[in-house]
């Protein structure tokens, strides 16, 4: 009989903790863009990795983990940085809407598991969704248009957000094949 806590599998905690982890090293590392307080990021990246492997709730979970853990002052959010401050800053609109985008992203891939166009259309809708808490949280706190805010917070991401959109497409079910054949994800196998 496997050992639970609180409900949950040994291995899906130590899941969640390892996918938060990847999550808490790629997040931190990001490039400023001169003309943008958004600076380019690894999180959207680690999110797409982490709803394959783990699947939508609990890949959610690991991403609030991963909040709770920049909030309460380890510098795991972009350029180091962590707080309240950062949540309340100029691109915490961003980092709040990464929930949705984890939830959306996960929604498509669990319920269509062996249709990768449908994967990519929820990237694309969930980062919508990202997008818009970002733009309009940027908007308010740096007191600029939505539309300024689009253009300094949304457009210049594009086209690296859909790279990094195929990279999770190509490399995501490979993933969680090779954990569910090691015995070490629950989800389906496709």
């Amino acid at each position: 009989m496997e050992k639970t806590v609180s409900g949950f599998r040994v291995k899906t905690i130590v899941l969640i903790g390892l996918m938060t982890a990847v999550t808490c090293v790629l997040g931190p590392l990001s490039v400023p863009l001169p003309f943008s307080p958004v600076p380019i990021s690894l999180t959207n990246l680690a999110i797409y990795f982490t709803v394959y492997v783990i699947g939508t709730k609990r890949g959610t979970m690991s991403y609030l983990i991963y909040l709770l853990i920049g909030f309460i002052g380890v510098p795991v959010f972009s350029g180091f940085t962590s707080g309240p401050g950062k949540l309340l800053g100029a691109t915490g609109g961003y980092l709040i809407g990464f929930i949705f985008m984890a939830l959306i992203c996960g929604i498509f891939i669990e319920k269509q598991p062996s249709k990768p166009y449908l994967h990519f259309i929820g990237m694309v809708l969930g980062t919508m969704v990202c997008y818009l808490f970002g733009t309009l949280w940027l908007a308010y706190q740096a007191g600029m248009s939505i539309k300024a805010a689009a253009l300094a917070g949304v457009l210049p991401f594009i086209p690296g957000d859909i790279v990094k959109m195929l990279l999770a497409v190509m490399a995501g079910p490979q993933i969680r094949k090779r954990l569910y054949a090691a015995g070490l994800n629950e989800g389906k196998r496709d």
